[in-house]
C-alpha cells in the first residue's frame, strides 16, 4: 500500500482527503505544517507528498523547495494544491511535480496521483 504524506493546515481538508485516499487503498499520514511535516519525513519516506500552497506560518512553495533540496526527499513526487486563482502558475519553479485546484475533482486527483507514482488505480 503506497503511503502519502498530506500537508494542510485545514483539519477539514485533511479529514476529507484522508478518507478519500484511504478508500482508494492509500495509506495516509497527515501534517498541519512545516515542522510536523519534516518530523513525519524523518520517520518514514512516503511514495508521494500532497500539500497546500498556503499554510499557516509557512509558505507551501518554500516547503516544497526545502523538500526537493534535501537528498533524502528530493525524488519524492510533490503535488501542490490551492483554491487561490493563479496558484497553478509556474508550480514547477518551486519543485512541485503537479498541481490540482481546490475544490478537488476526485477523478482528476486520483489520475494525478497514479501518474506521479507510476501506478494505475
Amino acid at each position: 500500500m503506497a503511503k502519502i504524506l498530506l500537508i494542510d493546515d485545514d483539519p477539514d481538508v485533511r479529514t476529507v482527503l484522508r478518507a478519500t485516499l484511504q478508500r482508494q487503498g492509500y495509506e495516509v499520514e497527515t501534517a498541519s505544517g512545516r515542522d510536523e511535516a519534516f518530523a513525519k519525513l524523518q520517520q518514514a519516506k512516503p511514495a508521494l507528498i500532497m500539500m497546500d500552497v498556503l499554510l499557516s506560518g509557512a509558505d507551501g512553495r518554500e516547503l516544497c523547495r526545502e523538500i526537493k533540496a534535501a537528498e533524502r526527499t528530493k525524488n519524492i513526487p510533490v503535488i501542490m494544491f490551492s483554491g487561490h486563482p493563479g496558484a497553478a502558475l509556474k508550480f514547477e519553479t518551486y519543485g512541485a511535480n503537479d498541481f490540482i485546484s481546490k475544490p478537488f475533482n476526485t477523478e482528476d486527483l486520483l489520475a494525478k496521483l497514479s501518474r506521479q507514482m507510476g501506478t494505475v488505480k
